[in-house]
């Protein structure tokens, strides 16, 4: 099976993430640092350790190989959602610049757990550049779309432009709207999830017209999320596979508009671990490559 890292929707094959125990620690880890992150509720440590059990099991039952983020002092509670301090590329990974402030030591804790397992290392996205994984979505092999939002900033996507031009990837910068402001976790895929090569999960209301033109014009059919199923993540959905969809249980009309489409859509419950947050399954996960 051929190998790329330039895929949203492809079988994953190899990817890291956070355990939760890693990142959240215990109870008073969470009451002292929820509210400064901006969690919409304080997560219950024993509720987030039962829902990432199940939604680790959902990951290991699909048999891709899965690295782990340590435990790392230099970083918090955030650190669980892991793909936001990194891009896989097919030449190794560019390190992100997170935009919040409170993020700011996961990209290098990163790039030493990339290094430690032999997995190359592209590039670093400087200051004053930001940017955030969140806010990158590849659209196809050669095609990568970038949200110019407040956690991603035009030196940022011109920093990561010059870095992926040797591999003959176009970028696409979306400008994304002010929605909730600077404190808000509003990234691109926010607002987009792509779950096959023509196919993908949408949230009109916030998706700039000429970029979701763009989605139309690449022959992508798309799944509308409902005003009352964006606040709960139905917009946030991880395709292990084609049209194999990870999501967050409780948007039924997403999964059921997904299931008209032809995917196989899995739930987990993500109360704790995704809404309160902001991070759903896309963000819990940082894939390295997929076939």
């Amino acid at each position: 099976m051929s190998s790329t890292a330039h895929s949203e929707y492809g079988t994953i094959q190899q990817l890291f993430i956070k355990n939760v125990q890693a990142a959240f620690l215990n109870d008073e880890h969470i009451a002292a640092h929820w509210e400064a992150l901006n969690y919409l509720g304080q997560p219950n440590m024993q509720q987030s350790l039962y829902e990432y059990a199940s939604f680790e099991n959902i990951l290991q039952s699909q048999g891709a190989q899965i690295f782990y983020f340590p435990t790392d002092d230099s970083v918090n509670m955030d650190s669980v959602y892991c793909r936001d301090a990194a891009i896989a590329t097919n030449q190794g990974m560019i390190i992100c610049n997170m935009g919040k402030e409170g993020r700011k030591n996961e990209p290098l804790a990163q790039q030493k757990a990339f290094e430690a397992n032999g997995i190359i290392v592209l590039g670093v996205i400087q200051a004053p550049g930001t940017l955030e994984g969140g806010d990158v979505a590849w659209l196809d092999e050669n095609t990568l779309a970038v949200g110019h939002t407040y956690r991603t900033n035009l030196e940022g996507i011109k920093q990561l432009t010059e870095l992926l031009a040797p591999q003959g990837v176009q970028v696409i910068t979306a400008d994304m709207p002010h929605y909730k402001g600077p404190s808000d976790v509003f990234h691109l895929m926010s607002v987009l999830s792509p779950v096959d090569k023509n196919l993908a999960v949408v949230y009109s209301p916030l998706m700039p017209i000429a970029f979701r033109n763009i989605l139309i014009e690449k022959g992508f059919d798309l799944v509308e999320v409902s005003e009352e199923e964006f606040d709960s993540m139905g917009c946030n959905v991880l395709a292990i596979a084609p049209r194999v969809c990870l999501m967050v249980k409780g948007n039924p009309k997403t999964k059921a508009a997904l299931e008209k489409a032809g995917c196989k859509v899995i739930e987990y419950e993500g109360a704790d671990i995704s809404v309160k947050g902001g991070g759903g399954p896309t963000c819990l996960t940082r894939p390295i490559t997929r076939g």
